[in-house]
Protein backbone atom coordinates (compact mmCIF):
# COMPACT_ATOMS: atom_id res chain seq x y z
CA UNK A 1 0.00 0.00 0.00
CA UNK A 2 1.37 3.36 -0.93
CA UNK A 3 2.17 5.73 2.07
CA UNK A 4 -0.06 8.55 0.87
CA UNK A 5 -3.22 5.55 0.70
CA UNK A 6 -1.78 4.39 3.99
CA UNK A 7 -2.53 7.63 5.65
CA UNK A 8 -6.13 8.04 4.21
CA UNK A 9 -6.89 4.79 5.17
CA UNK A 10 -5.88 4.59 8.70
CA UNK A 11 -7.56 8.54 8.71
CA UNK A 12 -10.90 6.37 7.71
CA UNK A 13 -10.87 3.67 9.80
CA UNK A 14 -10.39 5.90 12.61
CA UNK A 15 -12.99 8.17 12.08
CA UNK A 16 -15.46 5.66 10.69
CA UNK A 17 -16.38 4.19 13.85
CA UNK A 18 -15.64 0.53 12.54
CA UNK A 19 -13.41 -1.66 14.69
CA UNK A 20 -10.96 -3.20 12.42
CA UNK A 21 -8.89 -5.42 13.97
CA UNK A 22 -9.29 -9.36 12.89
CA UNK A 23 -7.05 -12.20 13.51
CA UNK A 24 -4.25 -10.54 15.05
CA UNK A 25 -4.46 -7.67 12.47
CA UNK A 26 -5.14 -4.18 13.92
CA UNK A 27 -6.26 -1.12 11.51
CA UNK A 28 -3.23 -0.40 10.36
CA UNK A 29 -2.31 -3.83 8.63
CA UNK A 30 0.41 -4.84 10.52
CA UNK A 31 0.59 -7.82 13.08
CA UNK A 32 2.24 -6.97 16.84
CA UNK A 33 4.26 -9.24 18.46
CA UNK A 34 2.47 -11.21 20.98
CA UNK A 35 3.74 -13.73 22.78
CA UNK A 36 4.97 -14.45 27.07
CA UNK A 37 6.95 -11.77 27.80
CA UNK A 38 10.20 -13.36 29.08
CA UNK A 39 11.43 -10.30 31.65
CA UNK A 40 9.44 -7.79 34.26
CA UNK A 41 11.53 -5.17 34.56
CA UNK A 42 9.29 -2.14 34.26
CA UNK A 43 10.27 1.28 33.50
CA UNK A 44 8.78 4.95 33.78
CA UNK A 45 9.04 7.52 31.51
CA UNK A 46 7.96 10.87 33.27
CA UNK A 47 7.89 11.69 36.83
CA UNK A 48 5.36 14.73 36.76
CA UNK A 49 2.47 12.96 37.64
CA UNK A 50 1.55 11.27 40.89
CA UNK A 51 0.18 7.95 38.23
CA UNK A 52 4.18 7.20 38.17
CA UNK A 53 4.02 6.86 42.10
CA UNK A 54 0.78 4.88 42.62
CA UNK A 55 2.08 2.33 39.98
CA UNK A 56 5.31 2.03 41.76
CA UNK A 57 3.75 1.73 45.15
CA UNK A 58 1.49 -1.00 43.64
CA UNK A 59 3.97 -2.89 41.31
CA UNK A 60 7.48 -2.50 44.08
CA UNK A 61 5.15 -3.39 47.26
CA UNK A 62 6.84 -5.75 49.88
CA UNK A 63 3.69 -7.91 48.73
CA UNK A 64 2.44 -7.27 45.96
CA UNK A 65 -0.91 -8.02 44.84
CA UNK A 66 -0.33 -11.51 42.75
CA UNK A 67 -2.35 -10.32 39.67
CA UNK A 68 0.49 -7.83 39.18
CA UNK A 69 2.86 -11.17 38.39
CA UNK A 70 6.02 -10.07 39.56
CA UNK A 71 6.47 -6.93 37.56
CA UNK A 72 8.83 -4.37 39.03
CA UNK A 73 9.51 -0.86 38.65
CA UNK A 74 13.82 -0.89 38.37
CA UNK A 75 14.70 2.59 36.58
CA UNK A 76 12.85 5.54 36.08
CA UNK A 77 14.19 9.14 33.59
CA UNK A 78 12.15 12.26 35.12
CA UNK A 79 11.26 14.43 32.46
CA UNK A 80 8.14 14.63 32.17
CA UNK A 81 7.36 18.26 31.46
CA UNK A 82 9.55 20.96 31.29
CA UNK A 83 7.39 23.93 30.62
CA UNK A 84 3.75 23.17 32.27
CA UNK A 85 4.46 24.48 35.98
CA UNK A 86 1.95 22.40 37.52
CA UNK A 87 3.51 19.71 36.38
CA UNK A 88 7.01 19.98 36.24
CA UNK A 89 7.31 21.19 39.75
CA UNK A 90 5.92 17.95 41.20
CA UNK A 91 9.58 16.27 39.80
CA UNK A 92 11.48 16.57 42.63
CA UNK A 93 9.40 15.52 45.27
CA UNK A 94 8.63 12.07 42.85
CA UNK A 95 12.15 11.59 42.41
CA UNK A 96 12.35 10.84 45.71
CA UNK A 97 9.19 9.18 46.36
CA UNK A 98 10.04 6.44 43.68
CA UNK A 99 13.57 5.89 45.01
CA UNK A 100 12.29 4.78 47.82
CA UNK A 101 10.87 2.14 46.50
CA UNK A 102 14.51 0.89 45.03
CA UNK A 103 13.79 2.48 41.51
CA UNK A 104 17.07 4.11 40.01
CA UNK A 105 16.90 7.45 38.46
CA UNK A 106 18.21 7.51 34.91
CA UNK A 107 19.36 9.92 32.79
CA UNK A 108 18.01 9.50 29.35
CA UNK A 109 14.95 7.33 27.63
CA UNK A 110 18.31 5.10 25.93
CA UNK A 111 19.72 4.83 29.94
CA UNK A 112 16.16 3.54 31.10
CA UNK A 113 15.55 1.07 27.90
CA UNK A 114 18.74 -0.99 28.20
CA UNK A 115 17.78 -1.30 31.72
CA UNK A 116 13.88 -2.54 31.49
CA UNK A 117 11.55 -4.83 29.23
CA UNK A 118 8.18 -3.29 29.31
CA UNK A 119 7.49 0.66 29.62
CA UNK A 120 4.78 3.14 31.16
CA UNK A 121 5.37 6.13 29.23
CA UNK A 122 3.65 8.83 32.38
CA UNK A 123 4.79 11.82 31.22
CA UNK A 124 2.00 14.13 32.32
CA UNK A 125 2.32 16.58 28.60
CA UNK A 126 0.85 14.73 26.20
CA UNK A 127 2.78 17.00 23.03
CA UNK A 128 6.52 15.06 24.06
CA UNK A 129 4.71 11.08 23.78
CA UNK A 130 5.46 10.96 20.10
CA UNK A 131 9.15 12.13 20.75
CA UNK A 132 9.34 9.68 23.96
CA UNK A 133 7.15 6.62 22.41
CA UNK A 134 9.04 6.41 19.36
CA UNK A 135 12.95 5.09 21.04
CA UNK A 136 10.48 2.50 22.93
CA UNK A 137 8.75 1.27 20.02
CA UNK A 138 11.83 0.79 18.04
CA UNK A 139 12.95 -0.87 20.95
CA UNK A 140 10.76 -3.55 20.66
CA UNK A 141 9.62 -2.69 24.51
CA UNK A 142 5.42 -2.82 25.12
CA UNK A 143 4.29 0.32 26.07
CA UNK A 144 1.74 1.21 27.51
CA UNK A 145 0.72 5.21 27.40
CA UNK A 146 -0.74 7.27 30.21
CA UNK A 147 -3.91 9.79 29.42
CA UNK A 148 -3.76 11.62 26.68
CA UNK A 149 -1.84 9.49 24.65
CA UNK A 150 -1.02 12.45 22.49
CA UNK A 151 -1.86 16.24 22.43
CA UNK A 152 -3.00 15.93 18.73
CA UNK A 153 -4.59 13.60 17.13
CA UNK A 154 -2.27 13.48 14.20
CA UNK A 155 0.86 12.82 16.77
CA UNK A 156 -1.66 9.70 18.10
CA UNK A 157 -1.96 8.41 14.73
CA UNK A 158 1.72 8.61 14.17
CA UNK A 159 2.32 6.50 17.37
CA UNK A 160 0.22 3.90 16.15
CA UNK A 161 2.07 3.67 12.64
CA UNK A 162 5.26 3.84 13.74
CA UNK A 163 3.91 1.05 16.41
CA UNK A 164 2.85 -1.22 13.80
CA UNK A 165 5.90 -0.55 11.14
CA UNK A 166 8.17 -1.98 14.41
CA UNK A 167 5.46 -4.73 15.54
CA UNK A 168 5.38 -3.44 18.77
CA UNK A 169 2.30 -3.10 21.14
CA UNK A 170 0.60 -0.22 22.42
CA UNK A 171 -2.34 1.11 23.76
CA UNK A 172 -3.35 3.97 26.17
CA UNK A 173 -6.40 4.10 28.36
CA UNK A 174 -7.80 6.18 31.10
CA UNK A 175 -8.25 4.09 34.32
CA UNK A 176 -11.66 5.24 34.34
CA UNK A 177 -12.58 2.66 31.44
CA UNK A 178 -11.93 0.05 33.67
CA UNK A 179 -14.67 0.60 36.83
CA UNK A 180 -16.16 -2.28 38.38
CA UNK A 181 -19.35 -2.30 36.39
CA UNK A 182 -18.70 -0.87 32.63
CA UNK A 183 -17.51 -4.31 31.56
CA UNK A 184 -21.16 -6.07 32.41
CA UNK A 185 -22.77 -2.82 30.93
CA UNK A 186 -20.86 -3.06 27.31
CA UNK A 187 -21.67 -6.51 27.02
CA UNK A 188 -25.43 -6.38 27.81
CA UNK A 189 -25.43 -8.40 31.06
CA UNK A 190 -26.43 -5.69 32.95
CA UNK A 191 -29.35 -4.16 30.79
CA UNK A 192 -29.76 -5.46 27.56
CA UNK A 193 -28.19 -3.86 24.69
CA UNK A 194 -26.96 -0.02 25.81
CA UNK A 195 -29.29 2.71 24.08
CA UNK A 196 -27.44 5.90 25.64
CA UNK A 197 -25.12 6.91 28.37
CA UNK A 198 -24.30 10.56 30.20
CA UNK A 199 -20.93 10.28 32.34
CA UNK A 200 -19.57 13.65 33.70
CA UNK A 201 -15.70 13.83 35.11
CA UNK A 202 -13.62 17.51 35.89
CA UNK A 203 -12.45 18.73 33.02
CA UNK A 204 -9.70 21.49 34.12
CA UNK A 205 -8.11 23.07 30.67
CA UNK A 206 -4.77 23.28 30.00
CA UNK A 207 -3.71 25.75 27.79
CA UNK A 208 -0.91 23.73 25.75
CA UNK A 209 -3.33 21.12 25.22
CA UNK A 210 -6.62 20.55 23.33
CA UNK A 211 -9.31 21.59 25.83
CA UNK A 212 -10.78 18.20 26.43
CA UNK A 213 -7.62 16.13 26.39
CA UNK A 214 -5.71 17.27 29.41
CA UNK A 215 -8.58 15.67 31.67
CA UNK A 216 -12.05 15.88 30.33
CA UNK A 217 -10.75 12.63 28.81
CA UNK A 218 -11.43 10.25 31.66
CA UNK A 219 -15.13 10.88 31.63
CA UNK A 220 -15.01 10.91 27.17
CA UNK A 221 -13.36 7.49 28.10
CA UNK A 222 -15.85 6.03 30.38
CA UNK A 223 -18.69 7.36 27.98
CA UNK A 224 -17.31 5.36 25.21
CA UNK A 225 -16.43 2.67 27.54
CA UNK A 226 -20.00 2.04 27.84
CA UNK A 227 -21.37 3.25 24.41
CA UNK A 228 -18.36 1.57 22.21
CA UNK A 229 -17.09 3.06 18.83
CA UNK A 230 -19.56 4.32 16.21
CA UNK A 231 -20.06 8.01 16.97
CA UNK A 232 -20.32 10.66 14.19
CA UNK A 233 -21.38 13.89 15.29
CA UNK A 234 -20.87 15.84 18.17
CA UNK A 235 -21.94 19.54 19.62
CA UNK A 236 -20.55 21.36 22.59
CA UNK A 237 -21.80 23.97 24.86
CA UNK A 238 -18.90 25.71 26.57
CA UNK A 239 -18.71 28.18 29.52
CA UNK A 240 -16.59 29.10 32.01
CA UNK A 241 -17.24 26.37 34.77
CA UNK A 242 -18.76 23.77 32.57
CA UNK A 243 -19.08 21.47 29.08
CA UNK A 244 -21.92 19.46 27.76
CA UNK A 245 -21.32 17.60 24.64
CA UNK A 246 -23.70 15.98 23.24
CA UNK A 247 -22.52 12.86 20.44
CA UNK A 248 -24.81 10.90 17.97
CA UNK A 249 -23.83 7.35 17.47
CA UNK A 250 -24.27 6.06 13.64
CA UNK A 251 -27.02 3.76 15.00
CA UNK A 252 -29.12 6.73 16.70
CA UNK A 253 -27.61 6.50 19.90
CA UNK A 254 -27.19 9.46 21.76
CA UNK A 255 -24.28 9.62 24.32
CA UNK A 256 -23.38 13.08 26.22
CA UNK A 257 -20.10 13.95 28.41
CA UNK A 258 -20.44 16.82 30.91
CA UNK A 259 -17.16 18.29 32.17
CA UNK A 260 -17.16 20.30 35.50
CA UNK A 261 -14.69 23.41 36.15
CA UNK A 262 -16.25 24.38 39.75
CA UNK A 263 -17.51 22.74 42.83
CA UNK A 264 -16.51 18.72 44.28
CA UNK A 265 -14.99 17.13 41.87
CA UNK A 266 -16.10 13.71 40.70
CA UNK A 267 -16.68 11.07 38.08
CA UNK A 268 -19.36 8.86 37.00
CA UNK A 269 -22.32 8.62 34.99
CA UNK A 270 -25.77 6.43 34.09
CA UNK A 271 -26.14 3.79 31.48
CA UNK A 272 -29.24 3.55 29.49
CA UNK A 273 -30.39 0.09 28.42
CA UNK A 274 -32.86 -1.71 26.96
CA UNK A 275 -33.59 -2.86 30.60
CA UNK A 276 -33.43 0.14 32.03
CA UNK A 277 -30.90 2.66 33.44
CA UNK A 278 -28.01 1.79 35.96
CA UNK A 279 -25.62 4.13 37.71
CA UNK A 280 -22.10 3.40 36.59
CA UNK A 281 -19.42 2.25 39.68
CA UNK A 282 -17.98 4.72 41.92
CA UNK A 283 -13.67 5.41 40.43
CA UNK A 284 -12.08 2.81 42.40
CA UNK A 285 -8.50 3.80 41.38
CA UNK A 286 -5.59 2.68 39.93
CA UNK A 287 -5.64 -1.19 40.60
CA UNK A 288 -8.17 -2.05 37.63
CA UNK A 289 -6.30 -0.24 35.03
CA UNK A 290 -2.79 -2.02 36.13
CA UNK A 291 -4.01 -5.07 36.11
CA UNK A 292 -4.68 -4.70 31.90
CA UNK A 293 -1.51 -2.98 32.08
CA UNK A 294 0.22 -6.27 33.21
CA UNK A 295 -1.77 -8.71 31.05
CA UNK A 296 -0.95 -6.63 28.36
CA UNK A 297 2.19 -6.82 29.08
CA UNK A 298 2.47 -10.36 29.57
CA UNK A 299 0.62 -11.34 26.59
CA UNK A 300 1.52 -8.28 23.98
CA UNK A 301 -2.72 -8.12 23.72
CA UNK A 302 -3.66 -4.53 23.43
CA UNK A 303 -7.03 -4.67 25.53
CA UNK A 304 -7.94 -0.93 23.81
CA UNK A 305 -8.13 -0.69 19.82
CA UNK A 306 -6.24 1.86 18.23
CA UNK A 307 -9.27 2.22 16.39
CA UNK A 308 -11.47 2.88 19.22
CA UNK A 309 -8.44 5.23 20.91
CA UNK A 310 -8.40 7.34 18.00
CA UNK A 311 -12.13 7.87 17.74
CA UNK A 312 -11.87 9.15 21.23
CA UNK A 313 -9.21 11.53 20.19
CA UNK A 314 -11.28 12.50 17.29
CA UNK A 315 -14.81 13.28 19.05
CA UNK A 316 -12.70 15.57 21.56
CA UNK A 317 -11.11 16.99 18.56
CA UNK A 318 -14.64 17.92 17.48
CA UNK A 319 -15.80 19.10 20.62
CA UNK A 320 -12.97 21.36 20.56
CA UNK A 321 -14.42 22.51 16.71
CA UNK A 322 -17.64 22.76 17.96
CA UNK A 323 -16.77 24.99 20.99
CA UNK A 324 -14.85 27.58 18.11
CA UNK A 325 -18.32 27.50 15.91
CA UNK A 326 -20.15 28.26 18.76
CA UNK A 327 -22.05 24.79 19.93
CA UNK A 328 -22.61 24.10 15.92
CA UNK A 329 -22.76 20.45 15.15
CA UNK A 330 -19.45 18.89 13.99
CA UNK A 331 -19.14 15.42 12.64
CA UNK A 332 -15.78 13.62 12.97
CA UNK A 333 -14.96 13.03 9.50
CA UNK A 334 -14.36 16.39 9.46
CA UNK A 335 -11.82 16.56 11.85
CA UNK A 336 -7.79 16.25 11.63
Amino acid sequence: MKKSNRRVFIKTAALSGVGLTVGGLNAFGLSHRVGVLSGKRVGIIGLDTSHSVAFTKMLNAQHPDPKLRGYQVVAAYPYGSRTITSSAKRIPGYVNDVKNYGVAIVDSIDALLAQVDVVLLETNDGRLHLEQAIPTIKAGKRLFIDKPIAASLEDARSIFEVAAKHGTPVFSSSSLRYTENIAAIRSGELIGKVIGADTYSPAKIEPTHPDLFWYGIHGVEMLYAVMGMGCVSVSRIHTADSDVVVGRWSDGRIGTFRGTRSGRSSYGGTAHGEKGPIVISPYDGYAPLLYKIVEFFETGIPPVDAVETLEILAFMAAADESKRQGGKVVRLKEIG
